[in-house]
């Protein structure tokens, strides 16, 4: 008996710590973000794509306010889902838009392929076929940070489909590999995100993102990636990061933004010091990418109908860190720049 109970006594102490120790953690969510709230009613679409069944987790919220006729539709950075576009969907809905919030494969509460080919036009594809399901023949785009990417792809690649095209401190302002940043292979990459804590996204989101600072709202989001990176299906979404990543790297869309047939609107928080492979590329690089309060300026120069605001002082995510200032902003142009139809 007295050697059971030495044999048990230790696992049954453990056991009891568990709890607490992924309390400490944070939260822990499915591979399709199951257990986190998202603001609005999640809905699925599924589809065929590349031999396989996926689905896309999107969110299709009407207009509360008078119904202009118009719909906006939101993509996603790659650190973001589309649960944080939440004041955003709130502030268009209630001027009138019909808003549509898709949360794009390999991100969030949409599949995590085996083998997928990523690429942006794959990503503009799956979801022009969401919104042809829907009914939703013309649109305004709004992309955040790698959505920004997502949405120019989309805009070059349909453009009889958008109205109107808005960049919220979009990824993909200069080519970096073309500047001097060392590629990172996909197996590098799946390495480094097996490897995500709560911590750390903190840290790189504080430091890059916002200057420093660092608001409490923020935690909901840390919380969120953080928990799908730690969850049951920790080595499915870290292989789809890698894979997400090596496309962002490898497919610039700065070359094109001269293609651009729309009214564009980049809206830039001037403090954001975002580049991919920023971490890894030698001193003189590192010194010269990233820099939002120049990039903007020169991106706006290569878009023939641009627009760019500046929010001095914010960083990464100004829809975030001062919603009703940026909304301000948005919804002025949007009403400035309404199409005729």
């Amino acid at each position: 008996m007295s050697v059971s109970l030495t044999r048990w006594l230790p696992g049954l102490l453990l056991t009891a710590a568990l709890p607490l120790l992924a309390h400490a953690e944070g939260p822990q969510y499915g591979p399709e973000l199951q257990g986190f709230d998202y603001p609005y009613t999640l809905k699925h679409f599924a589809f065929q794509s590349q031999g396989q069944s996926l689905q896309m987790g999107y969110m299709d919220v009407a207009a509360h306010g008078k119904a202009n006729g118009r719909t906006v539709v939101l993509m996603h950075g790659k650190n973001f889902c589309g649960a944080t576009w939440d004041s955003s969907i709130q502030a268009l809905s209630e001027a009138g838009y019909r808003v549509v919030a898709p949360d794009q494969i390999g991100f969030c509460t949409s599949s995590k392929p085996d083998h997928y080919q990523y690429t942006f036009q794959q990503l503009a594809a799956n979801t022009q076929q969401l919104l042809k399901a829907l009914g939703i023949q013309k649109a305004t785009l709004l992309g955040h940070s790698t959505g920004g990417m997502l949405a120019t792809r989309y805009a070059l690649q349909y453009p009889d489909q958008v109205e109107q095209l808005a960049l919220v401190n979009p990824i993909g302002l200069e080519d970096w590999k073309a500047l001097g940043v060392p590629y990172r292979s996909v197996d590098q990459w799946y390495q480094r995100e097996l490897k995500v804590t709560a911590q750390g996204i903190r840290d790189y989101e504080r430091s890059t993102y916002y200057d420093g600072r660092w608001k409490p709202e923020f935690d909901r989001w840390v919380d969120m990636l953080a928990g799908l990176s730690n969850g049951p299906g920790k080595t499915q979404v870290a292989w789809n990061s890698a894979l997400i990543y090596d496309m962002i790297f490898t497919q610039p869309v700065y070359y094109e933004f001269k293609d651009l047939k729309m009214p564009t609107l980049l809206l830039i928080g001037t403090s954001d010091t975002t580049a991919i492979g920023k971490d890894i590329a030698p001193p003189e690089v590192k010194a010269k990418i990233g820099h939002y309060e120049v990039l903007g300026k020169q991106v706006a120069k290569l878009i023939p109908q641009s627009t760019l605001v500046e929010f001095p002082g914010l960083g990464h995510a100004p829809q975030m860190e001062e919603p009703a200032q940026f909304h301000q902003a948005l919804l002025g142009w949007l009403n400035k720049t309404n199409p005729v139809r």
